[in-house]
């Protein structure tokens, strides 16, 4: 599988990326997910710290260990849980992360994090003592590089002008082009990567799309109007061999900042499927086009 390069860093990641939130807590299960990512080829393995309680950091360092020097691991700090274990509060403070970092280390049964992130972020936080904190990680040898994940354009902002970082991990789909107005350009003038999430927009953007229509809407889309823009994608650009989940993939690959599309799977099959959809052709101009003409350009309301 194509590897691209995260920022200007020495980390290559595979062009899919395996989010591991999605692995749950039956490790027998987690393995044989982890190992079929890693069988077509995926590298890259997003976690995070609040996830199970940690206890899904310590089943993604087990079922890459024996591969660990092929793999890139990428976890998450910042939301900590507090001690009765029924929410959690932020704490980006320098004394929280340099206390996390070892507690992920310990469970992800490494001596080194390769993309060490920060899981949200507020303008009010103390950003030049969270930055203070991961350089120092750096120069440690604990962590290999760092980045955020923030949908939070007046933070991403504030990191990519003060920091380091190699990357953002941002919410990006067909159904939320949102980081296309500024942070998607923003990143590129920097040489920062993109790495995306919820590219298939909670199923909506995949072979079950109208199942998957809630009521609701997303975001700010009716239930009717995603209903009618399904049948359009279908009617328009479903005609050949490509699949609704393909072109919700590709889309997110041909915006030149994004290194990485993360998805979430909870079989192996969904993997191989995922694998295959990033493998097909890259979309055309005209595909791309169309579907930029077909959706709204979201845009930021809060977080400016």
């Amino acid at each position: 599988m194509q590897k691209n390069q995260l920022g200007t860093s020495e980390l290559y990641v595979s062009k899919l990326g395996l989010g591991c939130m999605s692995l749950g807590t039956n490790e027998i299960a987690a393995k044989e997910i982890v190992k079929a990512a890693v069988d077509v080829g995926i590298n890259y393995f997003d976690t995070a710290d609040l996830y199970d309680f940690g206890l899904n950091e310590e089943i993604v360092g087990k079922s890459l260990k024996p591969v660990r020097d092929q793999v890139i691991i990428a976890t998450k700090v910042g939301n900590r849980w507090n001690d009765d274990k029924t929410s959690w509060h932020w704490d980006p403070s320098k004394a929280y992360i340099k206390e996390a970092v070892k507690n992920s280390l310990h469970r992800l049964q490494t001596d080194y994090i390769d993309l060490y992130q920060l899981h949200g972020g507020t303008i009010q936080d103390p950003i030049d003592e969270t930055i203070e904190a991961f350089e120092e990680l750096k120069k440690e040898g604990l962590i290999r590089y760092y980045g955020i994940s923030s949908i939070r354009p007046n933070v991403i902002r504030e990191y990519v002008q003060k920091s380091n970082i190699v990357s953002v991990m941002i919410q990006y789909s067909l159904l939320d082009r949102r980081p296309e107005e500024d942070i998607l350009p923003l990143l590129k003038e920097h040489s920062v990567s993109a790495v995306t999430r919820g590219p298939v927009a909670k199923g909506i953007l995949s072979e079950r799309s109208i199942e998957k229509i809630s009521e609701k809407g997303y975001l700010d889309y009716s239930y009717q109007e995603l209903v009618e823009l399904m049948q359009e994608i279908k009617d328009k650009l479903l005609l050949g061999n490509r699949k609704m989940t393909e072109l919700a993939l590709q889309y997110n690959l041909a915006n030149e900042s994004v290194a990485s599309v993360i998805t979430g799977a909870s079989n192996a099959e969904q993997i191989r499927e995922n694998a295959k959809a990033v493998e097909k052709s890259p979309l055309s101009k005209e595909e791309r086009d169309l579907l930029i003409k077909l959706t709204k350009q979201n845009k930021y309301t809060d977080h400016r």
